[in-house]
């Protein structure tokens, strides 16, 4: 198998023969990073004064948070059949042999002690996506933690502070966008809601092992750019008569069709909505012909705790013949809110609470300017389910984005004036596939710099002709732009648009701050803020 290499693993292997050691295989059969001879972040010559992620800071910080009861979990990452529905094997990467991986359940004040054994060909790594934890357990190879290498394995630990609905995925080149990802659920000891089950819903685009696809293809079919002068996509705003499509012609870069998407238009993502045309969209590991089914009674009250782990694609959810209250996103209670249907981004969660009817009903994420569905059912009687081309009229109903919420009196962010405002420019676009923040594609050796206890302003001005998730590592911020507004870790910014928020410095060491379309963030679109000492 060829392997791509990213920019983010040319610039970690000089930064290994520069002799920083950043990248030194984790080569025992158990992992763990070797704090005695390790160095890490990057650069650490480059960048002095800034608190490592196996400094004393985070040590102390990590012993504030009172780790709790051990929960233990064994994982393996490795290369397997999947069926996706319909008689639809592929091969791809995952956890174990399933799709999403198993849930990892813990409660809010535990200790998740989790060993990631690579049965992979490739390095790879796991990310705790939304948790404000340690900082040499989040998971981002040549910042945080070496490669965990073929054949090896490496023990996370870390206390688990908060409540709230969250996943894990890689943070190795596009590996996220095979089948590696699965929800992690923290209950809280004092649940506030009362319901009676629960349904996690992961909702994904899926492209790998589909006619000689993989995400390394993809990533070097877009790298090659589209050649468009606007930065836009070629082929703006003229879909194709059957809806978006991929290329005419020539290879998708891996011996597999073309995947980049032309005629991808949505005006809730102000215009342009994606870069790959993916085959297939998936709830719960399964096509819409085939779907997963959720059974409960009528009358049951239930909680969907979904989640976006798509690559590259924003669904638009709706549970037909059903209100949604929305009562978290992110992890994070807000002021309950009542919606037909719901906008999620890339890497984004939302909680909401629906009285079930009596019926056959489908749960539909519209792929979002892609014109396809995903879609799962719930059922709570007997009866033929409607058939996959159902479109709920709850998805042209009223829409919640995240700036219409607020957050709830428990978790609103105090109101404070900004110790220190960092400002990111978003750029780069289609034409060369340069994507970035100011122009400088990723390098781990530069850092935003701030100082434990400050209040934090970021504002991020995009000014690309696309939508990007943006999300922050191991802390949560507040919408600053709309008043009380909700506590995120991940938020979209439109094209041309400004996105402020606001959080407490309050988990020293080196945090990425990236796009989380797996392909923008791969060609450079990724910057680190990190803790001065």
């Amino acid at each position: 198998m060829r392997t791509q290499h990213t920019r983010r693993a040319v610039l970690g292997a000089g930064i290994a023969v520069a002799g920083t050691g950043v990248l030194a295989a984790c080569s025992g059969s158990s992992g763990g990073m070797d704090h005695g001879s390790m160095k890490h972040g990057g650069s650490p010559s480059a960048a002095p004064g800034f608190v490592t992620p196996d400094g004393k800071e985070v040590a102390a910080a990590e012993a504030g948070r009172r780790p709790g009861p051990v929960r233990t979990v064994k994982l393996t990452a490795t290369a397997t059949p999947l069926e996706l529905g319909g008689g639809r094997t592929v091969r791809s990467w995952a956890y174990g042999d399933r799709l999403p991986g198993q849930e990892v359940r813990v409660t809010a004040g535990d200790t998740l002690a989790l060993t990631l054994a690579n049965n992979l060909p490739q390095p790879t790594s796991l990310h705790w996506h939304g948790l404000a934890l340690r900082n040499d357990m989040d998971g981002v190879p040549g910042l945080t933690q070496r490669d965990i290498r073929p054949g090896a394995s490496f023990d996370y630990r870390f206390a688990v502070p908060h409540a709230g609905t969250y996943w894990f995925h890689p943070h190795s080149g596009t590996q996220q966008d095979r089948g590696l990802y699965a929800p992690l659920i923290v209950e809280d000891p004092r649940e506030p809601l009362t319901y009676d089950k629960e349904w996690v819903v992961v909702l994904d685009d899926w492209v790998d092992g589909v006619d000689g696809s993989t995400p390394d293809g993809v990533l070097a079919e877009l790298s090659k750019g589209m050649g468009d002068a606007s930065g836009g996509h070629a082929g703006h705003g003229m879909p194709s008569p059957s809806g978006p499509v991929g290329g005419s012609g020539g290879s998708g870069g891996s011996g597999g069709p073309s995947r980049m998407m032309a005629g991808a238009t949505s005006p809730l993502l102000g215009g342009d909505a994606g870069d790959v045309a993916y085959p297939y969209y998936l709830v719960n590991g399964r096509t819409p012909d085939d779907p997963a089914v959720f059974t409960a009674k009528p009358g049951d009250r239930i909680r969907l705790r979904l989640i976006n782990a798509g690559g590259d694609t924003a669904f638009r959810v709706a549970l037909g013949g059903h209100e949604l209250t929305v009562t978290h996103t992110d992890g994070f209670p807000v002021q309950h809110a009542k919606t037909d249907a719901l906008l999620l981004g890339m890497g984004e969660r939302y909680d909401v609470l629906v009285t079930a009817k009596d019926g056959v009903f489908p749960l539909t994420a519209l792929a979002e300017g892609k014109k396809q569905t995903a879609r799962a059912l719930l059922r709570t009687a007997g009866g033929a389910a409607p058939s996959a081309s159902v479109r709920p009229r709850e998805l042209d109903g009223k829409l919640l984005t995240a700036d219409r919420l607020k957050a709830d009196e428990s978790v609103a962010l105090p109101a404070r004036k900004p110790d220190r405002t960092i400002r990111l420019k978003l750029t780069g676009g289609m034409e060369k596939y340069d994507w970035a923040f100011d122009r400088k594609p990723y390098s781990p050796a530069r850092r935003h710099a701030v100082r434990a206890g400050e209040r934090v302003r970021v504002v991020f001005s995009n000014s690309t002709t696309m939508w990007h998730p943006l999300h922050l590592h191991g802390h949560t911020f507040a919408l600053a732009n709309v008043p009380d507004g909700p506590r995120k870790d991940t938020a979209v910014i439109l094209p041309n648009g400004t996105l402020t928020v606001d959080f407490d410095a309050d988990n020293p060491g080196l945090w990425m701050i990236h796009c989380h379309n797996v392909y923008h963030s791969e060609a450079g679109m990724m910057t680190v803020l990190g803790y001065q000492k």
